[in-house]
């Protein structure tokens, strides 16, 4: 086994050179970023939008956003984005929630949007582990949210960002809904079986090598391909949003996953499925049919031991149900305001004489 791992890394030698030769960007978080000028205005952002940053004792600087109706929210919502996502590809759905009278906060990924890096090369997808991300959704619920007991509390994960929700909510982090919107508890890609893989990455984390990216997780690229392009969705403006975010603002740019970042994955996903069966919160699982970044098996297994989860599968989807075109999207939109409604009804229920 050691022979094995010192022909790997000997083999790896060639891309380290590659990957120390990153833009050596800072590893700061920072808040505002310049709106692109070829979105349309439906995907500014939202009425009375600001930034904040959240830091639990276990990891680093997060970044995340909120925005809230004009009138007393119905409904508290925090969104937990997927890989390489920034909060701004969420705007358009944010602006859909506050006008549903919902208070919505955005929560970006340790190593990824405006949050601060890793490693001072901002395009690479780098963490040794996912619980920091799962330690900063406690610490954003506590410490800046702060539901009313009356107000419902909703967390919603997309793809990556729904394994931590669902890490969060298998370690007690108080919320009255789970929604798992695409939720990755398997990935589609790798560049070898993930039995082998989940052995190998970890052991390169024990040597201060996770940093790394294999030769298929390349760096950000000019020519894309975009969401739309790679079949994430179907709609060809909304494939463009994160992109043209990227493009106007370099300290957004996100490329491939590091091999530490697989390792943090592997673990997750592991310890998700392991406690499962004693996961309590009401749970909406939203799938994509033509998932191609994410694998389909574990989403339905997971669900059926949970304690109370309900799955819905649009047939016709890409991986990004929120990105969609008008007819996935309404539905997806639809699901998760009606699974709202739902716990707030629950809620009012202990208050009714």
């Amino acid at each position: 086994m050691r022979r094995r791992l010192l022909a790997v890394v000997l083999a790896l030698v060639p891309i380290l050179a590659v990957s120390a030769c990153g833009d050596g960007g800072s590893r700061a978080p920072f808040a505002e970023s310049r709106t692109p000028p070829s979105l349309g205005s439906r995907f500014y952002p939202p009425q009375g939008w600001s930034w904040g940053y959240v830091r639990s004792d276990e990891g680093l600087i997060q970044r995340y956003g909120v925005a809230a109706p004009p009138v007393a929210p119905r409904a508290t919502m925090l969104i937990l984005t997927g890989y390489g996502e920034s909060a701004e590809a969420w705007f358009e759905t944010v602006s859909d929630l506050t006008a549903q009278g919902f208070t919505v906060w955005v929560l970006e990924r340790q190593g990824q949007g405006g949050s601060e890096r890793e490693t001072p090369w901002r395009d690479v997808g780098h963490v040794d582990s996912f619980d920091p991300d799962i330690a900063a959704v406690r610490a954003m619920i506590k410490g800046v949210i702060r539901p009313k007991g009356d107000t419902p509390l909703m967390v919603i994960g997309h793809s990556e960002g729904g394994l931590v929700a669902l890490r969060a909510a298998q370690q007690g982090a108080p919320m009255d809904g789970l929604v798992l919107s695409s939720p990755a508890f398997g990935l589609t890609a790798l560049p070898r079986p993930r039995s082998d893989f989940a052995r190998f990455t970890p052991a390169m984390r024990t040597l201060h090598l996770g940093w790394i990216r294999t030769p298929d997780q390349p760096g950000w690229r000019r020519e894309g391909p975009d969401a739309f392009q790679s079949g994430r969705t179907h709609d060809a403006e909304r494939g463009k949003v994160q992109a043209a975010w990227m493009l106007a603002n370099p300290d957004l740019r996100m490329g491939g996953r590091s091999l530490g970042w697989f390792a943090a994955f592997f673990d997750a996903s592991e310890a998700a499925a392991h406690d499962i069966r004693d996961t309590a919160v009401p749970t909406l699982m939203l799938e994509a049919g033509q998932d191609k970044v994410v694998t389909a098996t574990p989403q339905g297994r997971l669900c059926a031991a949970m304690i109370d989860c309900k799955e819905t599968r649009y047939a016709d989807a890409g991986h990004d149900l929120h990105m969609e075109s008008d007819s996935v999207r309404s539905a997806w939109l639809a699901a998760i305001v009606d699974f709202t409604r739902t716990r707030m009804a629950a809620k009012a229920l202990p208050h009714k004489g």
